[in-house]
């Protein structure tokens, strides 16, 4: 018997209501493929200007107003004034730098998996720099600051296989903003609701007791090799 009546409103017929689940999963897949394109495009902007940073730092400057060849070595561009608050709630600034090798990377408590595998590899690379370590710290800076209160911070840092002593940092979304375009990090929402992520550059800043560029780090290297770099760069201080 030929079906005479139409189907109620939102209800199609089995073809129709395969289309639209077939538009839906694309729709799905194509946002995906955005996120991720936006992620690695992150990535990539980042890198590009740290290594910028630090090929200002590392090149000589050519030509002194003389004419002659000048011998010294320009300053990197990554770093400076900052006002944020630490995990216990005390405002602090760019001092919290001074005295100590900082490893300083940005991040946020809701990260699903970069921010812990880095906390993790930067406390094994901690564990490897033997009676150093006391003169090396982690700085983890949130680029989340509506939900990365202090409390939470702390919370967070307290976790077992993160780096003992570790300095948590978070503020306004203004000290953010301002502490992240030092550093040359780059971060930005993704999504909407309670479980929203936030994209962000990876890089590791390494920065001296006097609060000055070191090095860039990079999880990916092992924490063999970054504590290698971070003895090497203690040496050459």
């Amino acid at each position: 018997m030929v079906q005479t009546h139409k189907p109620r409103s939102g209800i199609g017929t089995k073809s129709h209501n395969d289309a639209r689940g077939g538009q839906a999963k694309a729709r799905s897949a194509h946002k995906a493929a955005l996120s991720t394109a936006n992620l690695i495009a992150l990535g990539v902007i980042a890198v590009a200007m740290v290594l910028a940073a630090a090929f200002l730092w590392f090149v000589p400057l050519r030509q002194g107003s003389s004419g002659q060849t000048v011998q010294s070595y320009g300053e990197a561009r990554i770093g400076g004034p900052f006002k944020m608050v630490d995990q216990n709630g005390r405002p602090v600034d760019e001092r919290v730098l001074l005295g100590k090798w900082s490893a300083v990377f940005f991040g946020y408590t809701y990260c699903p998996d970069t921010c812990p595998a880095t906390l993790a590899a930067l406390a094994a690379t901690q564990a490897r720099l033997g009676p150093a370590a006391k003169t090396f710290q982690v700085v983890f800076v949130s680029v989340d600051p509506a939900r990365d209160t202090p409390a939470q911070m702390k919370l967070y840092l307290s976790a077992q296989g993160f780096p003992g002593g570790a300095v948590g940092l978070t503020g306004s979304p203004a000290q953010v903003a301002d502490i992240a375009k030092a550093y040359a990090a780059i971060y930005a929402k993704g999504g909407t609701g309670p479980d929203y992520q936030v994209q962000h550059s990876a890089a590791i800043y390494l920065m001296d007791p006097h609060g000055k560029f070191a090095r860039p780090l990079n999880e990916a290297q092992g924490p063999d090799t970054m504590a290698k770099q971070i003895v090497e760069a203690m040496q050459q201080d």
